[in-house]
């Protein structure tokens, strides 16, 4: 085979008039200064704040201090390997994280990448960690409950969908106990979770995980995991991650759960990086943007307007159909206090952001009230609005019948000899709803179960079963139900109501259960 000159000039000739030389911009500094995962560059004058900068090794950073002369940049790993002198150039992006189903059932860190050794997560989707949050005219109003299966809640301080509702107390009082019931209660349902674990002990997120993989809710569940022995870059990141994560179902048309446990070590972590970038201090050496940290967080928490939901689903290819009414992410955050003090900076700050609070109390937990859930403190400002119709027929009248029990229990305790017999069945059927509320963790109960014991003990059919009798007669009343009667639980789980026959049912199957019943 010959080549002939004519043809190799014809080749050049062709690629010469196809070339085209592509010119890219990028901003290039360097490194004058390195320590306590913190680098200081200086020649970056267009970078952007929250932009990724790169520095050799393909280590990254986030530019978080925009001054004058140099560029702050928090190091997301590799700290030992950036040193002075060194190249850093800017990116033009910001931090993104995995997202879609392929993360359900996985532990991933704050960037996304799997810590439980299953594998590299199978997804092409990815979603920037800082958004603006969907404004007003994009929300709709919260409508629909999130069951948390826990009693007291689902009673007295309903949860919806799109909601803010914070859990607040001292440490160990079951504040992620009762997070992890609600994870629990929402296997085969059409709730995402999303369990964020900030700047906790390796042993305690291997334990959480655990509970889930032992009670079959890690399939419907992604753990966002910063330890305590990561940097505070990755700390500071984790909720972020998670909540874009949450997003994602939410745009989707689909519902998602997000438990931030915990933001007091976020304000923690944020507060070291302040500091270390040589920010002003504020009150309690937090930085004056510490409000904003967790306000652009939980204001990404909504309930999405059915025709903003069609339309997002549409950019991604997904057609819903016109009655479409789901699209929401629910944020349960979780604050640590310092011996009960609720009016320290960080509390009142989450407290001004949220929709509710639900306030866990020692004194409570040590009597062995659990969940130690203090009546009087805790709040849910979108009502009965997220109560189903059931809930609400037999749930009206007991958070004020357990408000005046715990006031008139207080001066009851000076002596009993010289109080009516008004006040004397007050404090008996107050004692009984107290025990009625009190539930093992890890236990959540389904809706009709919880309707067909509150409508007993609050109308009185407790009255005269002996307190320490009355979790047996619980647990006995409930078997009765589900063996002998179990139409009219069906009854209340497929309408979500309490109609006039299942009541009038579920007085004779009282009757019946109470003859039966020996204490």
């Amino acid at each position: 085979m010959t080549i002939r000159g004519q043809d190799i000039v014809s080749v050049l000739r062709r690629q010469i008039e196809g070339y085209e030389a592509r010119v890219s911009m990028v901003e290039v500094g360097t490194v004058v200064e390195v320590g306590d995962g913190i680098a200081r560059v200086h020649g970056l004058a267009g970078c952007r704040y929250s932009e990724l900068v790169e520095f050799p090794g393909g280590n990254l950073g986030i530019a978080l201090n925009l001054e004058e002369d140099s560029v702050g940049v928090v190091l997301l790993g590799g700290e030992t390997e950036v040193k002075e002198g060194d190249t850093a150039r800017t990116t033009g992006r910001i931090v993104e994280v995995p997202v879609g189903k392929a993360l359900l059932g996985r532990v991933v860190d704050a960037l996304g990448r799997p810590l439980d050794g299953k594998g590299p997560i199978k997804t092409d989707r990815f979603r920037p960690v800082e958004r603006v949050a969907p404004d007003v005219t994009k929300r709709k109003s919260v409508d629909t409950p999130v069951q948390t299966g826990i009693k007291a809640i689902d009673a007295m301080i309903p949860i919806g969908r799109g909601q803010r509702e914070l859990i607040i107390g001292d440490r160990s009082t079951g504040k992620t106990a009762l997070c992890l019931d609600t994870i629990i209660n929402q296997k085969g349902q059409d709730l995402y979770c999303i369990y964020v674990a900030i700047g906790q002990k390796a042993s305690k997120v291997a334990q959480v995980v655990s509970i889930l993989e032992q009670y079959g809710a890690i399939e419907h569940t992604i753990v966002v995991v910063a330890n305590a022995s990561d940097s505070a870059a990755l700390q500071y990141l984790a909720p972020y991650a998670g909540c874009a994560m949450g997003e994602e179902f939410m745009e989707q048309g689909e519902d998602a759960l997000i438990i931030y446990d915990d933001l007091t070590k976020h304000a923690w972590a944020y507060r070291q990086l302040s500091l270390l970038l040589r920010r002003p201090a504020g009150r309690e050496a937090y930085p004056g943007d510490v409000f904003y940290l967790h306000s652009r967080l939980l204001e990404l928490a909504a309930k999405l307007h059915p025709d903003y939901v069609r339309e997002l689903a549409a950019r991604q290819g997904i057609t819903l159909p016109p009655d479409h009414n789901r699209g929401s992410l629910t944020a349960l955050p979780i604050i640590e206090t310092q011996a009960g003090d609720i009016s320290a900076y960080i509390p009142t700050n989450v407290i001004s952001i949220t929709d509710g609070q639900i306030y866990l109390e020692t004194d409570l937990f040590n009597a062995g009230i659990r969940p130690a859930i203090n009546v009087g403190l805790s709040v849910s400002r979108v009502g009965g609005a997220a109560q189903t119709r059931a809930m609400k027929r037999v749930a009206g009248r007991l958070r004020l019948d357990l408000a005046q029990y715990r006031e008139l229990a207080t001066f009851a305790q000076f002596g009993t000899a010289d109080l009516d017999a008004t006040t004397r069945r007050q404090l008996e059927r107050g004692q009984r709803i107290t025990e009625v509320l009190k539930q093992p963790q890890f236990q959540p109960m389904p809706l009709e179960h919880e309707v067909m014991i509150l409508y007993a003990v609050i109308n009185g059919y407790l009255d005269d079963v002996p307190i320490p009798q009355v979790q047996r007669w619980e647990a006995e009343f409930h078997r009765f139900m589900d063996t002998a009667h179990p139409e009219v639980g069906r009854a209340i789980r497929e309408s979500k109501d309490l109609s006039k026959e299942a009541e009038e049912a579920l007085k004779k199957a009282i009757a019946e259960f109470k003859q039966g019943f020996k204490a």
